[in-house]
This record gives C-alpha cells, structure tokens and sequence, in this order.
C-alpha cells in the first residue's frame, strides 16, 4: 500500500470508471455522489458563456464543495468531464435515440474531452487540473451504429459521448491522444502527484 497518511479520500462520483482507476492505483477511498442538479449548473455556465474548461472546473468544484460541507476532514476528490465538437457541447444521451444522434454528430470527427479534477479540504481548494485529450471517430457504417447501440443499450446513456473506451467503445475511434484515465474521466497521473506533494502517498 503506497497510501500513508490522514486524511481520508473521498471521490464525490457515481462513476465507475473513476472509482476503478483510483482502485487500480491502490487507494482507500469513500464514494459519496454530491446531490446537486448538473444540467442546471451547465445551463447556468453556458448562460454565462464560460469557456468549457472554465465549465468542467467549476462543476468539479461545486460536486468536491457539496461533499466538503458535509465532511470538512475529508480530502474530496471532485471531477466532470464536458464533451466538445465544433464549440457544441454534448450531454449524456437521455435515451437510445438521442445516443443514436449524438454518435451520428460525432461521426467521423474529432472532439475533446475536457477532463476537470481537484482536491478540496474543506474550504480549501488544494488542487486542480484540466486536461483536454482530443479524439478521433472513424466514418463507421449505419449498420455498425445500430449494431453497437443494440449491445451498448443498457450503458450509452451512462457517459458523455455515448461510449466507454474501456469497453465496446474502442471500435469506434480512429485515433486518440491524451492520457487514458483522462479520457476515462480523471486525470490521474496529475492527481497522484497532488497526493504525493500532500504527504498522502509515498513519494
């Protein structure tokens, strides 16, 4: 176990893929979604006309912020993740058909993963970073898409984008750049260093 000090690490996500990398890593963590309303948080930044980074950013914080309060010892580790193509920003699909339209918009293009992580103790923002990894979609058939949505059925709707890399997903991509836990949703080489300047894993 490479993990050695105080505090504890809390992941204010739901997702898997997130809970798996910091898993793999070896560390002992709590998971504690933060109950906040999302859309209505990306409404407001585009309202305000953020940039999409400046966006995940405060996502991210306000997700670490919501946990924070409830438990100020805690090292909360918050996370969000904005698809961008074209300047259009791309929610997870609300259902099978809006996953359908989204792969179609995707198609053949190239988009970024704004990937936004940081470290929260209470009041105290002790780190962040935002990574953008740029993917590529190949010009896949119809009857491909429709084959992939029928077995991808019961996890498109799960992520931005429409796809997990780590599964089915792969066969849709030409070519991709960028770390791959920041593609799954969390810089990690970034946030294991920010542990080890804490004093939280070895150095």
């Amino acid at each position: 176990m490479l993990q050695v000090g105080a505090p504890r690490l809390v992941l204010a996500s739901a997702s898997a893929a997130r809970r798996g990398l910091l898993e793999a890593a070896g560390l002992r963590f709590e998971v504690r979604p933060a109950g906040l309303d999302e859309t209505a948080l990306k409404q407001a930044a585009r309202a305000e006309r953020l940039e999409a980074a400046e966006a995940a950013l405060l996502l991210a914080d306000a997700k670490a912020r919501w946990v924070a309060a409830q438990d100020p010892d805690a090292l909360v580790i918050g996370c969000d993740q904005l698809l961008v193509c074209d300047g259009r920003w791309f929610d997870k699909p609300a259902d099978l058909d809006e996953a359908r339209a989204h792969l179609r918009a995707l198609r053949g293009r190239t988009h970024t993963l704004v990937t936004a992580a940081l470290c929260r103790r209470g009041e105290q923002r002790l780190w962040q970073t935002v990574a953008e990894p740029r993917l590529t979609m190949r010009d896949f058939s119809d009857a491909f898409l429709e084959r992939y949505l029928s077995l991808e059925a019961a996890h498109v709707t799960a992520t931005v984008g429409a796809y997990r890399l780590e599964g089915l997903g792969a066969h849709l991509f030409a070519e991709v750049a960028g770390e791959h836990a920041a593609i799954l949703g969390l810089p990690l080489l970034g946030l294991l260093g920010s542990l080890r300047q804490l004093g939280i894993v070895m150095g």
